[in-house]
C-alpha cells in the first residue's frame, strides 16, 4: 500500500489542508474536523485504497484504515497538510467549537458547576442537618460539637470561588492550580470581604490604571460569574505563552504572566464589570420569584421542564450556585422540585391508568425517580412519549411553583431537588413538604383527566419493551455506563457478523442484533450526530461522550435508501425509547442482503472495555453493552 498516495488522496477529497480545522488519529482512524462539509467527498474518500468506511460522529470526520495502517497514513497526511497532529482530545475541543454559541456557552457552565455539586450538596446536607437538631434540640447551638461541624457545613460557600475557579481552568483547558490561585486572589484576606460591605462604615478604595478611576478593595464573596470569566482570560493567555514562550523559560514566564496579568485585570475590570452584570442576572431572578401572590414562581414552575427536555437546564446551576453565594439561600431550588415532583405525578398517573402492563412497568420506577431528584425516565420515557402527560405536569409544576413563590422558600444547597431536598429546607419543612403535595395532586388530577391509554397494539409499536433490570441504565455506577438494545430481536456477538471490518471490530467493540421486527429506536438520550443520506445508519454521541453508530444490515448502502425511512434529524436531540429508522426487512432480503444489525462504540478506545451484556432473544431497550471507563 501507498500510504502517501492515500493520504494525498484523503486530502484532496476533504478539500485541502485549508478546510483541515484539526487532526489526529486513534487505533483504527483519522479523526478529522472539517471547517466546511460541503468540500468534503465521502463518496471519493470511500474509494481511496485502504480507507475502509468513512462516517461522522460528534462533529469529527472519521476515516478508518485499521490498526497498523492508520498511523503511518497520518505521518504522510500531516506532513502533506503542513499541520502538526493534535490528541484526540484536542479533536474533540476542535468539534465542540464548531457547536451553536449559545449551546457551547450552556454546555461550558455545566461542564464547571456540574463536578462541583457533590461539594455543595455535603455542605448544603450537613447544614440543614445542623438547622434541623438546633431546633429540635434546645442549647445545641451554643456546644463545641456544633461550632465544629457549622465551620465544616459552610467551608464550600466561604471558599467557593475557589472551588469554581479549579473547575473552570480544568473546562478551559488553563492549570488547575493557576485557575485556583485566581480564585484565591479574588477572596484574599487583604481584600475586604463581601459579606461585611453593607454594615461597614467605610470601604477601602485604591486609584488604578494610572488614577483614571478607584476601584473598591473588596472580595468576590457572592460572586460566580466573574470567576468563570477571569479564570477564562487566564486560561486563554496561558494557552498562547505556551506556545510563544522558549520552553527553557517557559516554566517561569507562563505562570507569572498568566497570573499576573490576569490578576490586576481582574480586580480592576473584569470582578467590577461582571459582578455587577451578575447582580443583575441575581436581582432579576429574585424579583421574578418575588412577583406578588407567587406569580413569578408559577411561571419559573410551568417553564422548568421544558428546559430540560431543551437540554438547557444545566444553566440553572450557575444561578443558584449565585444565590447561595450572594445571600446563602436558593429560592430556586423549590420551585425546580415543583417542577419535577409534578413530572413524576404525571407519569405515576399514567402507571395507574394504562392498562399496558410495558408501559406500566416503565412509568412506575420512574415516577420514583422523579421524586429522588432524576427526571429524565419520567419526561422522556414517559410523559413527553404521550404528549398531555407532560402537559399536565408543567400545569402541576406551575401550581406547586406558585405556592414556593409565595412563601418564600429557601434552600441551603443546589443539586438535590425532590424528597432529598428536606434536609436542606429545614426551616421551611411544612412549607416544602406544601410546594410537592399541591404539584403533585394538581399533575396527577389533570393527567387521569386528559390522558388517554392507547391500545396495546399502538402501545406495541410505539414504546418497546423494556423491563425493571433495564433501570440499571439509570443507576449504573460513575465508572460505567449501560446501553440498551435499540431493536428487537436476537444478539450475537459482533466477531459473528458476516462483515471482516465489523467481525474485526475495526470501527470499535460492540455487538450485532438480528432483528425481529423493522423499528430502531433511540437506546439511550442522546445526539443524533450522523445520519446516512440512505438511512441505512445512524450515529448517537450521549450526554457523556459515548458515540454509537447502529449500521442496519450488511452493505445496504447499495440499497440507496430503499426500505427505509427516518424519523429524526442530524443535530436533533432524542430520548431513550424514541423511534428513529423503520426499515423493510424484505426488502432488505430480496436484495441479497444480510438484516444482521451491529451497535458499536466507535470511540472504544476512550473506554477501558466494551463488554457485551445480550445474547439470544433480545427486546428493545434491553440492556445490551456495558461501557467500563
Amino acid at each position: 500500500m501507498d500510504y502517501r498516495k492515500s493520504a494525498e488522496e484523503v486530502l484532496k477529497y476533504i478539500g485541502g489542508s485549508s478546510n483541515i480545522v484539526s487532526a489526529a488519529h486513534c487505533a483504527t482512524r483519522l479523526r478529522l474536523v472539517i471547517a466546511d462539509n460541503a468540500k468534503c467527498s465521502k463518496e471519493n474518500l470511500e474509494q481511496v485504497d485502504g480507507v475502509k468506511g468513512v462516517f461522522e460522529a460528534a462533529g469529527q470526520l472519521q476515516i478508518i484504515f485499521g490498526t497498523g495502517i492508520v498511523n503511518k497514513v497520518f505521518e504522510e497526511f500531516i506532513s502533506l497538510a503542513g499541520i502538526t497532529g493534535g490528541s484526540k482530545e484536542d479533536v474533540k475541543q476542535a468539534a465542540a467549537a464548531k457547536q451553536p454559541l449559545p449551546k457551547r456557552m450552556i454546555k461550558t457552565l455545566g461542564d464547571i458547576f456540574v463536578p462541583i455539586i457533590p461539594a455543595i450538596v455535603a455542605s448544603g446536607l450537613l447544614m440543614g442537618l445542623l438547622e434541623g437538631l438546633s431546633n429540635a434540640i434546645p442549647g445545641l447551638s451554643d456546644s463545641a460539637a456544633y461550632t465544629i461541624f457549622h465551620l465544616f457545613s459552610n467551608a464550600a460557600f466561604v471558599f467557593l470561588p475557589i472551588l469554581i475557579a479549579i473547575s473552570a481552568a480544568k473546562t478551559f483547558g488553563g492549570n488547575m492550580f493557576l485557575g485556583a490561585v485566581v480564585g484565591m486572589i479574588m477572596i484574599h484576606p487583604d481584600l475586604m470581604n463581601a459579606w461585611s460591605v453593607a454594615g461597614a462604615e467605610s470601604v477601602p478604595t485604591a486609584p488604578v490604571w494610572f488614577g483614571l478611576y478607584d476601584i473598591n478593595l473588596v472580595g468576590y464573596q457572592g460572586h460566580v460569574i466573574p470567576v468563570v470569566i477571569a479564570v477564562w482570560f487566564m486560561s486563554f493567555i496561558e494557552k498562547k505563552l505556551h506556545k510563544i514562550v522558549p520552553e527553557i523559560i517557559d516554566l517561569f514566564v507562563t505562570p507569572l504572566v498568566s497570573v499576573a496579568v490576569t490578576g490586576y485585570l481582574t480586580l480592576t475590570i473584569i470582578g467590577p464589570v461582571f459582578s455587577t452584570l451578575e447582580n443583575w442576572v441575581l436581582s432579576g431572578a429574585k424579583a421574578l420569584i418575588a412577583v406578588p401572590l407567587g406569580i413569578g414562581g408559577m411561571l419559573i414552575g410551568a417553564v422548568y421542564a421544558p428546559t430540560v427536555v431543551a437540554g438547557v437546564h444545566h444553566m440553572y446551576n450557575a444561578l443558584e450556585a449565585g444565590l447561595l453565594s450572594e445571600s446563602g439561600v436558593n429560592t430556586w431550588m423549590p420551585i425546580a422540585t415543583a417542577a419535577n415532583v409534578a413530572q413524576g405525578a404525571a407519569c405515576l398517573a399514567v402507571a395507574f391508568k394504562t392498562k399496558n402492563k410495558k408501559t406500566k412497568s416503565v412509568s412506575l420506577p420512574a415516577a420514583l425517580s422523579a421524586y429522588l431528584g432524576i427526571t429524565e425516565p419520567a419526561i422522556f420515557g414517559v410523559n413527553v412519549r404521550y404528549g398531555r402527560p407532560f402537559i399536565a405536569g408543567c400545569i402541576g409544576g406551575a401550581a406547586g411553583g406558585l405556592v414556593a413563590g409565595l412563601f418564600q422558600i429557601g434552600a441551603s444547597a443546589y443539586g438535590i431537588t425532590g424528597l432529598f431536598g428536606f434536609l436542606i429546607t429545614t426551616d421551611f419543612a411544612i412549607q416544602y413538604a406544601l410546594v410537592m403535595i399541591t404539584a403533585t395532586v394538581v399533575a396527577f388530577a389533570i393527567t387521569m383527566a386528559i390522558f388517554k391509554d392507547p391500545e396495546a397494539v399502538a402501545v406495541k409499536s410505539d414504546v418497546p419493551d423494556t423491563s425493571e433490570k433495564n433501570e440499571a441504565t439509570e443507576s449504573a455506577s460513575a465508572s460505567e455506563m449501560i446501553i440498551t438494545s435499540p431493536l428487537n430481536g436476537t444478539a450475537i456477538p459482533l466477531t459473528e457478523v458476516p462483515d471482516e471490518t465489523f467481525a474485526g471490530e475495526i470501527l470499535g467493540k460492540g455487538i450485532a442484533i438480528e432483528p425481529s421486527e423493522g423499528t430502531v429506536y433511540a437506546p439511550c438520550d442522546a445526539d443524533v450526530t450522523t445520519l446516512f443520506p440512505t438511512n441505512h445508519a445512524i450515529g448517537l454521541t450521549t450526554e457523556d461522550g459515548v458515540e454509537l453508530l447502529i449500521h442496519i444490515g450488511i452493505d445496504t448502502v447499495q440499497l440507496d435508501g430503499k426500505g427505509y425511512k427516518a424519523f429524526v434529524a442530524e443535530g436533533e436531540h432524542v430520548s431513550k425509547g424514541q423511534r428513529l429508522i423503520d426499515f423493510d426487512t424484505r426488502v432488505i432480503e430480496e436484495a441479497g442482503y444480510k438484516t444482521v444489525t451491529p451497535i458499536i462504540v466507535t470511540n472504544t478506545d476512550d473506554y477501558a472495555d466494551i463488554e457485551a451484556l445480550a445474547s439470544g432473544d433480545t427486546g428493545a431497550l434491553d440492556n445490551i453493552l456495558r461501557v467500563i471507563r
